[in-house]
């Protein structure tokens, strides 16, 4: 067995990045699409690649599931397809045995476990981390035990350091690793990853949420016997309810469905706009419905935290968004260090004004949100922004919420629900009116600097003339990518004319009297036509901005 995770594994997971990286390269060249490339078929491609990916890192166990729910939060440098599929992976695994729960509690509780009774055999739930045990406890509490699998942090650790190997392998790559820190993001996986692994933290986001609720009578959190608890082994509340998505069940016992999706989204709104720590994991199995209809939340292990800053400048986003202030969305984007720095923001203000003019337009559709997020997919991935994972766990909780909603009352309307709870972000991104006095002298500031700098300015331009030495720069970016196509197009021609040569060349050695001399063209066209590939897959990039760089700008009232 040691032998098999020391030397087998590896080389498993290695096949798999492999898998993925190759899938990724065939996918994006048109020219292995056999009736013609359409963005179409690349997306049916990319998919078939995204759930060949989720079958592989489920049956690579617990690591590699908590890995691909990570990796759904990197829509910057995963394609939309692949994001979408991971987003949905659900680690139900078998049990282990009763036998093993029994004797982890020993160890981790010690004479502690004297105190629990009754505990049940047959676990309520089994996941890839954990498994969930209901029990009484000597005063008559009910409680449920998470007790997590034997040896995961060894395996988790031999795992993420094979992922860490690949991560610098990548970054290296002359195309992959451009724009992408791929040794940041296997360094945050491997902080938060064995963070889970420490129940204790999972004890204190369940307390903290608690708290936050602690007024709202219909919102229901376990609290945490915290004597029970360890590093390995925690103990709750036992909180039974309805599954949220069980729309007969509910109306079997008298709660009424849409009232349960509003109260739900409502929740959530609150934990972003009010709290800014948030469930980042709000799937139809982590929700239930309690018999009055209040609504439950249960595992506590991915929670989310927006930062003041952050939740300040969210609040000026959706004032540049209403007001569908594409230039003003931009600057603050690029302020929150989601657009990388030192590009053109020409194209991509204009993919920005699309993007609201879609989402903002009435009628607004049923899921505008689910939609919205898509396009934020697709918007992020080869393109230079940095999205936090927060924003897009905000974004697709929200996803979720929408459609559990739908589920539940087809004219459930997040939108609608949002605005009271959007107002006040819109409105008092800080401390009310000392935030816009304090916003209105910034700018009176800035502007009077610039006004007092203009003289000099014109002085030395004024001084520059007189000597002959100012110079008009004119930047031509379109005709330089012209230029730039036309060279590389040329290039390409001369390297399919010699591939053509040497293929001839090849076929008349081959039909000779000396056949093994065909072997010398063969060999001398291996690096023409690798560097044919490059070049053909640079062109494809240069089409791709020059459709981005020609979008037609919206005009301006």
């Amino acid at each position: 067995m040691a032998w098999r995770l020391a030397v087998l594994r590896p080389l498993r997971i290695w096949w798999v990045a492999l898998g993925l990286l190759l899938g990724l390269w065939w996918s994006s060249q048109t020219w292995t699409y056999g009736g013609g490339f359409s963005p179409q078929r690349q997306a049916r491609r990319r998919r078939r690649l995204a759930r060949w990916l989720a079958q592989q890192f489920l049956s690579l166990g617990s690591a590699f599931i908590k890995l691909g729910q990570l990796l759904s939060a990197r829509p910057d440098v995963l394609p939309a397809e692949l994001v979408e599929e991971l987003a949905r992976l659900q680690d139900q695994v078998p049990a282990f045995g009763f036998d093993v729960v029994q004797g982890l509690l020993e160890q981790e509780l010690g004479d502690r476990c004297a105190e629990i009774i009754d505990l049940e055999p047959t676990p309520l739930g089994s996941a890839s981390l954990a498994q969930v045990h209901r029990a009484s406890l000597r005063s008559g509490r009910q409680v449920v035990l998470k007790v997590q699998r034997p040896g995961l942090e060894h395996l988790f650790r031999s795992d993420l350091e094979v992922l860490q190997q690949l991560a610098a392998l990548v970054q290296r790559h002359p195309r992959w690793g451009v724009g992408r820190d791929w040794v940041g993001i296997a360094q945050e996986c491997r902080r938060v990853l064995l963070r889970e692994l420490d129940f204790r933290l999972e004890a204190e986001h369940a307390a903290r949420f608690r708290q936050q609720f602690l007024d709202d009578p219909g919102i229901r959190i376990p609290g945490v016997i915290w004597e029970l608890s360890a590093r390995r082994v925690l103990c709750l509340d036992y909180l039974p309810g309805i599954k949220i998505t069980d729309r007969q069940a509910l109306i079997e016992a008298g709660i009424d469905p849409a009232a349960v999706a509003e109260k739900g989204a409502a929740s959530y709104l609150q934990q972003l706009v009010r709290f800014g720590f948030f469930h980042a994991d709000p799937h139809p199995g982590n929700l239930a419905v309690a018999s009055d209809g209040g609504l439950i939340y249960y595992d506590f292990g991915m929670m989310g935290q927006l930062s003041t800053a952050l939740r300040s400048r969210l609040g000026r986003m959706v004032v540049a968004a209403a007001a569908r202030d594409a230039s003003g969305l931009v600057e603050e984007l690029q302020a929150a260090g989601v657009i990388a720095k030192g590009i053109d923001p020409g194209p991509v203000r204009r993919l920005v004004r699309v993007m609201l003019k879609e989402a903002l337009t009435p009628p607004f559709s049923a899921n505008v949100l689910d939609k919205l997020s898509g396009d934020l997919y697709d918007l992020v991935y080869g393109q230079p922004f940095r999205l936090p994972p927060e924003l897009i766990f905000v974004m697709r909780a929200l996803s979720t919420f929408e459609g559990v909603g739908r589920s539940l009352d087809p004219g459930f309307s997040l939108v609608a629900i949002a605005r009271p709870y959007l107002l006040p972000l819109m409105t008092s991104s800080g401390s009310g009116a000392n935030d816009l006095l304090n916003e209105l002298s910034r700018q009176a500031a800035e502007v009077g600097s610039r006004a007092l700098g203009i003289p000099k300015r014109l002085d030395e331009s004024l001084a520059r003339i007189e000597q002959g030495d100012l110079q008009v720069q004119v930047r031509a970016g379109e005709t330089d990518r012209l230029l730039r196509r036309m060279a590389m197009s040329q290039q390409s021609l001369g390297q399919s004319v010699l591939l053509g040569a040497l293929a001839i060349a090849a076929a008349l050695l081959a039909g000779g009297s000396r056949p093994a001399l065909v072997v010398i063209p063969l060999v001398a066209g291996l690096p023409v036509g690798w560097a044919w590939l490059k070049l053909q897959t640079r062109l494809k990039r240069d089409g791709r901005l020059d459709v981005i760089s020609r979008a037609p700008e919206a005009p301006k009232a």
